[in-house]
């Protein structure tokens, strides 16, 4: 009981919940599916106790699950690592350079965002990841690109068993024309277990060999891209940050040179930044190593600029004519509008005939974009903001949001 206690605490027995959601249940499925229909075929193709190849290959398949495992349920578990609620830096002067989180009622420290999903504002964010049910950031960024990488070696192994399982058994049984086909397979033949490789084992093996596959091809894309980001000390939202920081450079034709403040010069640098031998990052997710040109607050300036900037470039100011439920797949608001719905876990806002939207970004049939609310809603921090359909909204007239001047909005 002692044993059980030390992993299980009441401070930490609710984080379980997380396991509870679609993106969980779908990767543990898969890794449970791909793990165990490897462990039986490699029993048929290859068994373990006959010769050292076959010891071998059953130990790796193991030690694949258990490192795929350790990793995913840290990424999970340990968490991206949260700001304090109502965090302020020690320096007063800092608050300036700074947003303020009306939900968190705190600021949000350098790297840091607020997550929707979480609630909580993230150190570091990268991005909120379905699959783990969580944020991706600062405390568990190395452990989820680990998982990245083990899962596509670990399901190309299984790919392999699954291959030639089928083949073997195939081969003695159904002729396909495979006579020129020559494969030594006398040393994994020596014993052959009393396991059936039937019509239904076929069809899982089968099935097991197109998860595998497909696991490999899609995570191991994202191992790339989160690659590339950790070579340059970046995350996700930050790249997009300097996107835009060129853009807004070059629309107002400012003459600023953006530096991007973490990036160490060199790819080991930035890398021992998230991977380190204990798994604990560096820093404390508050306060990081900069370029020298740069400072603390280069980053959180530059978003300043871009959000002023936003207000007055892509804020369009909408006015609702149509009553919307927040229905994620409306049928009252046409077929285009119910088969092209978003494919994203952002929130849909219902609307009411009147209400004012000051709309973002958008597609043919849906927008997104922030109510505008009340005064007394909006002294007590609420904040609604998500999808909803086109053709329930048109572009007021008098846009007040739009028609201000660019001058006056502009931050130098």
């Amino acid at each position: 009981m002692k044993f059980f206690s030390t992993f299980v605490t009441f401070e930490n027995l609710h984080e379980v919940r997380r396991l509870c959601h679609w993106g969980p249940i779908i990767a543990l499925s898969v890794i449970a599916i791909c793990s165990t229909m490897a462990i039986l075929d490699s029993i048929i193709w290859y068994w373990p106790l006959d010769t050292t190849g076959g010891s071998i290959n059953f130990l790796m398949l193991i030690n694949w699950t258990v490192l795929i495992l350790y990793n995913y349920f840290n990424a999970m578990f340990v968490g991206p690592g949260y700001i304090p609620l109502g965090w302020k830096p020690e320096n007063q002067l800092e608050t300036q350079y700074l947003q303020f989180c009306r939900v968190c009622q705190g600021f949000k420290a350098p790297r840091s965002h607020h997550c929707r999903k979480c609630n909580r504002c993230v150190m570091k964010m990268d991005h909120h990841c379905p699959w783990i049910n969580n944020c991706c950031g600062h405390s568990n960024h190395a452990y989820f690109t680990s998982f990245l990488l083990l899962a596509p070696l670990g399901c190309s192994h299984a790919a392999i068993i699954f291959i030639m399982t089928m083949y073997t058994q195939l081969y003695e049984r159904i002729s396909f024309g495979w006579s020129t086909v020559k494969i030594d397979m006398s040393a994994v033949r020596q014993f052959q277990p009393l396991m059936p490789f039937s019509v239904p084992a076929f069809a899982a093996t089968l099935f097991a060999l197109g998860l595998a596959l497909g696991t490999t091809i899609a995570v191991g894309m994202l191992f790339v891209i989160q690659m590339k980001v950790i070579l340059r000390n970046k995350t996700s939202i930050e790249s997009w940050i300097e996107e835009k920081a060129k853009d807004r450079i070059q629309h107002y034709q400012t003459g600023e040179e953006f530096i991007f403040p973490y990036d160490l010069g060199t790819r080991w640098l930035n890398f021992k930044q998230v991977f380190t031998w204990s798994g604990t990052p560096r820093g404390d997710g508050m306060e990081w190593p900069v370029h020298p040109k740069c400072h603390q607050h280069t980053l959180t300036i530059e978003q300043l600029k871009q959000k002023a900037d936003k207000r007055v470039r892509s804020q369009v100011q909408y006015r609702a004519v149509e009553d919307y439920n927040g229905a994620c797949c409306p049928l009252n608001k046409g077929l285009q509008t119910f088969f092209r719905t978003p494919c994203t876990e952002e929130p849909r806002i219902p609307l009411s005939k009147g209400d004012t939207i000051l709309a973002t970004r958008g597609t043919k049939w849906w927008m997104y974009g922030d109510k505008v609310l009340t005064d007394e809603e909006t002294i007590a921090g609420e904040r609604v903001r998500g999808w909803f359909p086109r053709r329930c909204v048109e572009k007021c007239h008098y846009d007040t949001a739009a028609s201000e001047s660019t001058s006056d909005k502009k931050v130098n």
